[in-house]
C-alpha cells in the first residue's frame, strides 16, 4: 500500500509541476444540458491530463443592497423557499460556515413558512454578487433528474447496462498532503506496482461484463443512459411499476467533453440547436452513429442504488434538493447552503423567474462569481426546462444581520 501511495503522489507532483493552468470541464454549450452530475466532487484524471488545481486568482465582490434592489422579492412566494432554508441550516451545521448560521437557524425553528418573509427581512441582509471586476451579469443553466425504463436483467429492448462502481477502481485523496488538492480525487487503477488512468468510456464499452463492476439495471436507451451520466442521478421505471433510484457513485476521472459541441463542430447541429433535446434527435436519426458520438466523452459515471422516496436528490450540501428552489454554484462565490437571491428569466425567453433559491449543489461546469445551476426537478417536463436553460441573471446572497461580507 506505501508503493501505491509513493507511485500516486510522484505522479501527482510530477503533474502537477507540469501544469501551467487549471483544467476544468468546458462550460455548457448555448441551450445545452450542464455537464454535472448532482453533488459531484470534481474528478482528476491520472496522467491523462494536469492535475486540476483552484484559479489561484479567482475573486469576486459583494455589496451591500436593500430589499428593495431585489427584484421581484415583494412579489415571491417565500412559503416555499422554507423548507429548503430549513434543509440548509441542516446541512451548515456541521460545515466551516456553520457558526456563521447558528443564531439565524435556531431562530428559525422558532418560525414557520407563513412568516418567512418578515424572518428573512429581520435576520439576514441581501448582497450583490459580482465577478471581480464589477460585472453583475452572469450565467444560469439548468439540471433535473431524469426517469429511465429499466429491467433487473437483460432482455430484447433492455441492454444498455447502468453499472456500479468497480472494484478495481482507486479514488485516491491527496489533500492532507497537497492543500491546493482540496475537493479533488484521482482515479485510477493498479498495473502491477503502477497505478494508470482508469479505462475511458470506450474502454469500458469494450470490456462489456468483463469489467469488474456488478450491473446494477439494464434501459432501453443508450442516449438516456449517457444523460443520466451527466445529471448523476435519477430513476428508472421497472416493467412490474417498481421505481428504482440512483445516485452518483463514482467516476473513471476522465474529463468531461461535450458531445453538443462535437456536433456543432462538425457541422451536424447549428449553435441553437445543440440542447438536449436537439442531440436527442440526432441521436434517433443517426442510430449507427451513436456510439461513437458517446465516445467522443471519456467520461463515465458509476451509479449506486439508493432508497426510493419523494425527496429530491442529495446535492454537494449533503440535502435533498428542493425543486425549482435550489441551485448550484461555485463554493469559492457562494458558501454552500446560503439563501441566494436569483433574477433571470424563464428557459429560452424573456419572461422573469426571480426567486429566492438555496446553495445546496455544485458542479463542474459551474464555475465563476456570477453562475448558477438551476435545479429542475424530476421527469420529463423539468428535462424539457434544464435542457433549454441558457440566460443570464444577476444574484444576491443573504447573509446574518451580523456577519462580515468578505
Amino acid at each position: 500500500m506505501r508503493k501505491i501511495q509513493t507511485i500516486a503522489l510522484l505522479s501527482v507532483i510530477l503533474l502537477a509541476a507540469c501544469s501551467q493552468l487549471p483544467v476544468e470541464k468546458p462550460a455548457p454549450l448555448p441551450l445545452a444540458v450542464p455537464s454535472k452530475p448532482v453533488g459531484q466532487i470534481e474528478p482528476v484524471a491520472l496522467v491523462m491530463a494536469p492535475v486540476a488545481t483552484p484559479a489561484i486568482n479567482f475573486s469576486r465582490k459583494l455589496e451591500a443592497a436593500s430589499w428593495q434592489d431585489l427584484p421581484g422579492w415583494a412579489e415571491d412566494d417565500l412559503t416555499a423557499a422554507w423548507p429548503g432554508f430549513l434543509q440548509s441550516c441542516r446541512g451548515m451545521a456541521s460545515k466551516p460556515q456553520g457558526p456563521v448560521w447558528k443564531r439565524v437557524c435556531q431562530a428559525a425553528k422558532g418560525s414557520d413558512a407563513q412568516n418567512a418573509r418578515q424572518f428573512f427581512e429581520a435576520n439576514l441582509k441581501p448582497y450583490a454578487l459580482l465577478s471581480a471586476d464589477g460585472i453583475a451579469d452572469g450565467l444560469v443553466t439548468g439540471y433535473y433528474e431524469p426517469l429511465l425504463r429499466g429491467s433487473r436483467t437483460p432482455s430484447p429492448g433492455f441492454e444498455q447496462p447502468v453499472r456500479g462502481v468497480p472494484d478495481d477502481l482507486l479514488t485516491i485523496d491527496l489533500s492532507s498532503v497537497f492543500p491546493e488538492l482540496k475537493d479533488k480525487r484521482v482515479r485510477g487503477r493498479l498495473v502491477g506496482s503502477k497505478v494508470v488512468p482508469y479505462w475511458s468510456r470506450a474502454e469500458i464499452a469494450a470490456q462489456g461484463d468483463l469489467l469488474p463492476a456488478r450491473t446494477l439495471l439494464y434501459v432501453d436507451d443508450a442516449v438516456e443512459l449517457f444523460f443520466l451520466q451527466v445529471q448523476g442521478s435519477g430513476r428508472v421505471k421497472l416493467g412490474d411499476g417498481t421505481m428504482v433510484r440512483l445516485s452518483y457513485g463514482e467516476h473513471n476521472g476522465h474529463p468531461y467533453q461535450s458531445i453538443g459541441k462535437v456536433l456543432v463542430e462538425r457541422g451536424e447541429l447549428k449553435l441553437e440547436e445543440a440542447s438536449m433535446q436537439g442531440i436527442q434527435a440526432w441521436a434517433r436519426a443517426n442510430p449507427s452513429r451513436l456510439n461513437d458520438l458517446l465516445n467522443r466523452n471519456p467520461s463515465y459515471v458509476f451509479f449506486r442504488e439508493v432508497p426510493n422516496n419523494n425527496e429530491g436528490p442529495r446535492g454537494a450540501l449533503g440535502v435533498p434538493l428542493v425543486a425549482e428552489r435550489s441551485i448550484a454554484i461555485d463554493p469559492r462565490a457562494v458558501a454552500l447552503g446560503s439563501p441566494v437571491f436569483l433574477a433571470t428569466t424563464r428557459p429560452n425567453s424573456s419572461r422573469a423567474m426571480n426567486r429566492l433559491v438555496m446553495a445546496q449543489d455544485t458542479g463542474g461546469a459551474i464555475k465563476g462569481a456570477v453562475r448558477a445551476d438551476f435545479f429542475w426537478g424530476f421527469g420529463k417536463e423539468a428535462g424539457e426546462l434544464a435542457g433549454r436553460m441558457k440566460q443570464s441573471g444577476r444574484m444576491w446572497v443573504l447573509l446574518p444581520t451580523e456577519a462580515q461580507a468578505q
